[in-house]
């Protein structure tokens, strides 16, 4: 097969049949997906040529001839009868449309609605009888109904695997879903928990009124016990400082030892009350911080519960969406 000095004038996709040779009534499908058929012409020898190849095979290698006949026996099937490969060939197209594009060449001619001659030589007025039956007996061998039903089957098979590739999408997407809807629903559940131990964590704590109080009267009690000692320090060094007759070295001695001593723990005291105003700062900045974290945690929570029923709304709707 060549086309060295052939040029191609019209293409088209189209299912391909060709007659069972043994019984000369039912079609054998070329493929199961439509292919291209193509349109040649020599115009050294003027000579068309249709030709459709499957793979490295030629499923279609037909010369037109001044006696074939192209015949439409559906809105959406023709066949014609090629007496050199001995055989009936059918194509069967997408739509109407498509069966009644013709290649432009002065070949073609049309006799009517119900027997499109696609392949009729201006030269070729009257076939010889014997021929005409022969074609016609081929032709009429053939079921109309079956070549039909075949094409109507093979436009199914194709639709049919359009859904099935929506179907495997939709499930995919459902699959993801449900992993997302279990994924929200751990962090919904880890969101609980952890709102949970907040909750523990703060009921273990004094309520802060009761702090603020109990803190309170130990401010008190140490500013009172801080008053109290600058008293008996004051006391002490009028009595060291004071005029004496006799004047007593021993208990002089012995009284500002006691106001060294009484400063030593004044100034311990001091120390204890700023470290106590200290600790009750942080304790109320940590319960400030916790309640900041209990609100966080709440909020997240209602954002997950919320996102989770959205999910289950949509794994609702695909649910009643599936067949």
């Amino acid at each position: 097969m060549s086309t060295a000095r052939e040029q191609p004038i019209f293409s088209t996709r189209a299912h391909v049949f060709q007659i069972d040779p043994a019984t000369k009534r039912n079609w054998i499908p070329a493929g199961k997906h439509a292919l291209t058929v193509s349109y040649f012409y020599d115009a050294t020898r003027n000579v068309y040529r249709i030709i459709s190849i499957g793979g490295a095979k030629a499923i279609i290698n037909s010369t037109v001839t001044p006696n074939m006949t192209f015949t439409k026996t559906s809105q959406k099937f023709g066949q014609w009868a090629d007496s050199r490969a001995n055989t009936v060939y059918g194509l069967g197209f997408a739509s109407e449309q498509h069966l009644t594009q013709v290649p432009p060449s002065p070949l073609v001619s049309t006799n009517g609605p119900g027997d499109e001659k696609l392949f009729r030589s201006q030269s070729a007025d009257a076939p010889g009888p014997t021929e005409r039956e022969r074609l016609k007996k081929m032709l009429s061998e053939g079921s109309v109904g079956e070549v039909q039903w075949e094409a109507e089957f093979f436009a199914l098979q194709d639709s049919n695997n359009k859904l099935a590739n929506a179907l495997r999408e939709a499930n995919a997407a459902a699959a993801q879903w449900r992993q997302q809807l279990e994924g929200q629903r751990s962090e919904a559940e880890r969101l609980r928990q952890r709102v949970a131990e907040l909750e523990a964590q703060a009921a273990l704590e004094p309520p802060p009124v009761s702090e603020k109080e109990g803190t309170g009267q130990t401010l008190e009690q140490l500013e009172a016990l801080v008053q109290t000692k600058d008293q008996e320090i004051q006391t002490l060094k009028s009595q060291a400082g004071g005029p004496r007759e006799v004047p007593d070295t021993v208990e002089r001695e012995e009284t500002q030892q006691k106001v060294q001593d009484l400063e030593t723990r004044n100034t311990e005291l001091e120390h204890q009350l700023r470290a106590t105003e200290r600790s009750l700062e942080e304790a109320r900045a940590e319960r400030e911080r916790a309640r900041a974290e209990v609100g966080r945690a709440a909020q997240l929570l209602d954002v997950r519960l919320f996102e989770l029923s959205e999910l289950r709304e949509g794994l609702a709707r695909l649910a009643e969406a599936e067949p």
